[in-house]
This record gives structure tokens, sequence and C-alpha cells, in this order.
């Protein structure tokens, strides 16, 4: 579980001005949801899991981690408990090492790591049989430098390595936006298949509504820093993205159609 309690956070910019993205927002995500996140930009998506990783520092409030207070616990501390798939290939992998090497420092995240020691021949079959699932060839490329590889071979490698040793939070910022639609089907099928078999609390922003609706138990939209809907169960079943643009525009949320697809 991951919540958020009476958080504040104001940003300044070089001139002066402000922006209040977060003003006593409270939210919680329970141990397995898996909540899609959409919203207009700059609503404040990539601020809430900034937050939660530890990249924002709230100016007030409280992060909380399976009852636990971090809000003032480094980063790079947070990163043993709390994973995260960025838009951009580039940022989850290491290009100049080869995949073998990127899922080795991965599955030994937080431990004294060297490469002799890292490299574990007892686990080249485990890792081979998740790269096969994703039906790219990855698992022919162990040798491979990443840096080789196409951007949504670079993209399923970040996933897996982040859920490798199974966090107690995976954070998703919109890691398919990029990816051609057949690729961001098979990543976000895995995606689903990896938090739902490990039971890992994840919250992924999309811009697309679609699959905002298909993915995950429940769906919110942010506005303004203030979640202004919070769908489960059978509502987000039934849900549909016609429903959900009706929705905008009765909260007169603002949303342009580059936003939402």
């Amino acid at each position: 579980m991951v919540e958020l309690r009476n958080v504040y956070k104001t940003f300044v910019s070089e001139l002066g001005s402000k922006k209040d993205v977060f003003q006593n927002t409270n939210f919680i995500a329970n141990e397995g949801d898996f909540v899609s996140i959409i919203g207009s930009n700059g609503a404040g998506k990539s601020t809430l899991l900034n937050v939660i990783n530890g990249n924002v520092i709230p100016d007030a409030g409280e992060v909380v981690l399976r009852d636990r207070n971090i809000t003032k616990v480094s980063r790079h501390k947070r990163a043993k408990r709390i994973s995260q798939v960025f838009q951009n290939p580039s940022q989850g992998t290491s290009p100049s090492m080869t995949v073998l090497e990127n899922l080795s420092m991965a599955k030994n995240k937080g431990k004294s790591f060297n490469l002799t020691l890292g490299l574990d021949k007892k686990n080249i079959p485990y890792y081979k049989e998740i790269l096969a699932s994703l039906d790219l060839g990855l698992e022919k490329q162990l040798d491979t430098k990443v840096g080789l590889l196409s951007g949504g071979q670079r993209q399923c490698l970040s996933l897996i390595m982040s859920t490798l040793n199974h966090p107690d939070v995976l954070l998703l910022d919109e890691h398919t936006a990029a990816l051609d639609p057949k690729t961001s089907k098979i990543i976000l099928d895995k995606t689903k298949e990896l938090v739902e078999k490990n039971n890992i609390t994840t919250l992924m922003i999309t811009h697309n509504l679609q699959d905002a609706i298909e993915y995950g138990n429940r769906l919110i939209m942010i506005h303004d820093g203030s979640i202004i809907l919070d769908l489960k169960g059978e509502e987000k079943q039934h849900l549909t993205v016609e429903k959900l643009l009706e929705f905008f525009h009765e909260k007169d949320a603002k949303l342009a159609d580059k936003d939402l697809f």
C-alpha cells in the first residue's frame, strides 16, 4: 500500500511565478491495486509519481509506504522498494551493457554488485523464459548491447528489469507512449500479467483512454492536482471512452483531443 496524506506542493518558476499542484491532496493505492491515471497536461499526474519515488519532496504532508512514513527517505533508498518505467526506453537501461548484464544488475538491485559475481549463470534459463514470452526475440540476444536494440525491445527489457525483485510499488509514466501499437499492446499485456502474478501495487499514467479503461482494476482522473474521478469494480468495467469524455465535459476539465489520445 502507498499513500499520500494531506500533501501540498508548489512549484516556483525562475521568473518567480507560482503553481500550486497539490493542496491538501490525499490518495491511497491498496496492495495489489493497478491504477490507471488520466488527466490533462500539467494536471499533476507525473508529480504524483515523483512525490512517491522521492524525486519531488512535498512542502507539507506525508508519503507512506506500507505504514512507514518515507517522506524524508532519499530516492535511492526508496528505489529498493519502488520501481519505475519511463516513457523514454533509454532511461531504464544501460545501453553500453549487454541484455544479460542489465538483467543481472536489476536482479542485484540494492545489493553489493559487480559483473563478475553478478552474472549468475543459473539465472539465464529464467531470463530466457521471461524474454521469450514477449515474442520479440530478446531471449536470443542476451549478449547484445542494449544500445543496439529497438526502442520497443528496450522498453520491454526495462519492464522486466523493474519487476524482477517484486517491488512494493511499480510506477509507469506513459511507458508505451513512444511505441507502435503492436509493441504497445505486448508491453501492456505483459504489464498486466506481471503485476497480477506478483500482486504489485501499480500506478500507470496514460493519455490513451481506451488503455486506461482496459487495463487495471481502478481508474482515477486528476485535474489541477485533485482527484476528480475514482472508479473501480463494476463502475470501471462498464466504462466507455464516450462516458469518460462526457465526464470531462461535465467537470469542465478542458481536455483537448491531443491530451486524450
